[in-house]
């Protein structure tokens, strides 16, 4: 492109917003021309976020309306059930909306009320979007202008899950998908449970049973394998900043060299995806602060089991990076441009 890319962010003193902002900021194809924030607006970003201080002094806008004009593409970091108005409004002005929020990520409508509580305010721009699952989705991405950017935890269990899925090696049933994130999942926002006291050096499950990122990942499964798919998802809460690990338990049909050599034949090209060697375990701290997905590959002989564990930055791959190349692609750039690829050494 002859000039750079203006984005603005939606949301961006929240945890994703501001990753978002930090990785834009540093991507040699774009400008950062707009931010907005309810809480802050008319405050320098850098005086929420000190860290910004050497490279960016924008002025938060109270809202997405004097954005529109001004940017090629939106990113919405917000909670569900604000983001259907921005794309309604980025839509009527030809620009690209990402939402990094939960509106567009379900098909259904009754899916999408029942764990949601909410409705879909124009079903016909529910239809254009398209999931921004990059690994899978990428020529459908290329053509939209509304992204459904996916959720931390359904990035960690689809790419995990996908080769088996895809090629027939594991059975459909009896899913489970045993999951760990850092803190900076649950919000900026403070709760009791995320409060220092009382998620430092603890370690629980939550929302078991019960979590909204369910229907998402049975809907990406249910799309991958060709049949519905039911899973078990327990998520727990880390007390880390970033990461989640997901290990995934699933009946195979076939041997584990012969999962191994179609995960790595799968992932040969992926250059965020990373399929680790025998012997090797996925670890969040080898992902942190990356774009990359680490996957290992085990078996249970005793219960004749295959075990994968899939491992992300919940911040980057689970967020800020995963929107940022589902951009890359709309707008025709390669597609690991501004993301980071190797972790912090520690």
């Amino acid at each position: 492109m002859d000039s750079k890319i203006k984005a603005g962010v939606v949301g961006a003193t929240g945890y994703a917003g501001a990753e978002l902002v930090r990785l834009l900021a540093e991507h040699p194809a774009v400008s950062v021309d707009k931010l907005s924030s309810v809480s802050f607006s008319g405050q320098e970003i850098s005086k929420i976020y000190p860290s910004f201080r050497s490279g960016l002094a924008s002025l938060l806008e109270p809202n997405h309306m004097s954005m529109l004009d001004a940017c090629d593409v939106l990113f919405g970091a917000l909670p569900h059930g604000l983001s259907q108005p921005i794309a309604a409004d980025c839509a009527a002005k030809g620009k690209v909306f990402i939402d990094l929020g939960a509106d567009f990520r379900l098909t259904e409508e009754e899916v999408y009320t029942k764990w949601y509580d909410g409705h879909f305010d124009d079903p016909d721009l529910h239809a254009e979007a398209v999931y921004g699952l990059c690994e899978i989705n990428r020529a459908d991405i290329r053509k939209a202008r509304l992204i459904a950017n996916p959720g931390c935890y359904p990035t960690s269990a689809i790419l995990g899950l996908y080769p088996a899925l895809a090629g027939n090696l594991i059975e459909t049933t009896d899913l489970i998908i045993d999951a760990k994130s850092g803190v900076t999942g649950a919000g900026r926002g403070l709760s009791q449970t995320t409060h220092f006291p009382e998620s430092s050096q603890s370690f629980a499950g939550y929302k078991i049973g019960l979590h909204r990122h369910t229907p998402e990942i049975e809907q990406a499964l249910t799309q991958i394998s060709g049949q519905p798919v039911v899973i078990t998802f327990v998520p727990h809460l880390l007390p880390v900043n970033r990461g989640i690990l997901s290990t995934i338990y699933c009946r195979r049909r076939s041997s584990l060299s012969e999962v191994r050599a179609h995960y790595e034949a799968v992932y040969a090209d992926e250059p965020f995806v990373t399929v680790l060697r025998e012997g090797e375990f996925a670890d969040i701290k080898n992902v942190r602060q990356t774009n990359c997905c680490h996957i290992s590959l085990h078996e249970d002989d005793h219960t004749d089991k295959l075990i994968i564990c899939s491992a992300i930055d919940n911040m980057v791959k689970g967020a800020a990076g995963q929107a940022i190349q589902n951009m890359n692609l709309i707008f025709g750039l390669e597609e690991t441009t501004g993301l980071p690829r190797i972790a912090p050494a520690f």
